[in-house]
């Protein structure tokens, strides 16, 4: 089982920033553009009220745990729910969402503090979210990736177009080479561990990482992992179905973490 990794910041100067891919977090309407129908009450997966309430509950509760002031999303459906999920969270969140159009109509979206941090510019793409926005005197970029591909060509074009912007690439990127681009993987002395987002033939993976600018330092970063995201029997994370079965857990991935300044 992985050591519960602590999120809390090393100093008050550090800012804490988490990426979390929340498991197909849908609302219970059906979509006009793309094919949601299992994700209603009346599709195999009976998708309910109830069900969606427990979701938001169960996701606001991660990230309440966490207690950090930048948490990016990756598996919301569309505003609506992004909207609730800020409700239902203690910390004073603002939120930005970006619809980009993909098959199963899943989005990335960024939960905030305003006073902490400014967005600007957003950046839908194919497989990715860039928000550009100010931290204190920097100019800083989330680039949220759901493919690996995808971040390198991104961080390339940004690297020429925007050199002033200092980095942050949450999400998949296991084949861009973080020196390449002035980036380090934040979570690389974790996966060395052993640790990881997601379990897969009896043994933890890091799918998601956070790769940050050399301009940073970088306090800390890990995988956030508690006993009750993980079923005891398996140790696996729970997810909200196991084989098309309700089990009404938190979600079969784990959020990972970093802390820089």
């Amino acid at each position: 089982m992985q050591r519960a990794a602590t999120s809390r910041p090393a100093d008050e100067r550090t800012v804490g920033i988490a990426f979390y891919d929340v498991d197909r977090l849908y609302d219970t309407l059906p979509a006009l553009f793309y094919d949601d129908e299992e994700y209603t009450p009346r599709g195999r997966l009976r998708w309910t009220a109830e069900r969606y309430a427990r979701k938001i509950r169960n996701t606001a509760a991660v990230i309440d745990s966490m207690a950090l002031p930048v948490v990016a999303l990756r598996g919301v459906e569309n505003e609506r729910v992004v909207r609730d999920l800020a409700a239902a969270c203690r910390g004073d969140y603002s939120y930005l969402h970006r619809t980009l159009n993909t098959l199963d109509g899943l989005d990335f979206a960024l939960l905030y503090y305003g006073d902490l941090f400014y967005p600007h510019y957003a950046e839908p793409g194919r497989h990715y979210l860039y928000i550009e926005g100010t931290m204190g005197r920097d100019t800083v970029g989330l680039v949220l990736s759901a493919d690996t591909r995808m971040s390198e060509w991104v961080v390339r074009d940004l690297r020429a177009e925007r050199p002033g912007a200092k980095l942050l690439v949450l999400g998949r990127s296991a084949s861009l080479e973080p020196a390449r681009y002035g980036l380090r993987d934040a979570t690389a002395r974790a996966a060395r561990a052993g640790r990881g987002t997601v379990r897969s033939r009896g043994r933890w993976v890091m799918r998601d990482r956070i790769l940050a600018d050399t301009a940073f330092t970088v306090v800390g970063g890990d995988v956030f992992a508690r006993r009750y995201l993980l079923d005891p029997r398996s140790g696996s994370p729970t997810a909200t179905y196991s084989r098309r079965v309700y089990t009404g857990g938190y979600g079969y991935s784990l959020p990972v973490f970093v802390h820089i300044r």
